[in-house]
């Protein structure tokens, strides 16, 4: 179980309460889908992923960011049993889904990324910690049924 600290808890619910998910769910994948583009092999269904732009401007690829970010409402909810909440999604990500592990980290340091330059200075080093450590936590759960 992980120990988190009130400025920690108070550190994450604060940026997920602030997020536009619209925006950032959408960036965060998108970014993922062209820096990392092995990982567009899961969203062959999801149209034309040909270019940057076309991912960029993809409705669908932006709607699963945004239940991606919802998906992490979860965790936030359930700081204190985070490989709890996430059992059933770790099963479907790994029997159904066949998802890569490695993509869940991919994704958090693509999420890092795109919260970071949203809150420019406000992501100081303490913020930072605080929201590496909750993706850690989240992306370990996630992939807890391939162990």
């Amino acid at each position: 179980m992980v120990e988190w600290t009130q400025q920690e808890r108070s550190i994450i619910t604060g940026i997920f309460s602030n997020l536009d998910y619209e925006e950032i769910g959408a960036k965060a994948l998108s970014r993922c889908l062209i820096v990392y583009p092995w990982t567009q092999r899961y969203f062959g269904a999801y149209g034309d992923l040909s270019t940057n732009e076309a991912i960029k401007s993809n409705p669908k690829i932006a709607a699963h960011g945004v239940k991606v970010l919802h998906g992490l409402d979860r965790a936030v909810k359930n700081m204190d049993n985070i490989k709890a909440a996430y059992a059933e999604l770790s099963v479907l990500h790994s029997e159904k889904l066949h998802v890569d592990p490695d993509n869940f980290k991919i994704f958090s340091d693509c999420l890092t990324i795109v919260v970071a330059a949203k809150l420019g200075d406000a992501f100081n080093a303490d913020t930072q910690s605080a929201f590496q450590k909750f993706l850690s936590v989240v992306v370990s759960a996630l992939g807890r049924q391939y162990h």
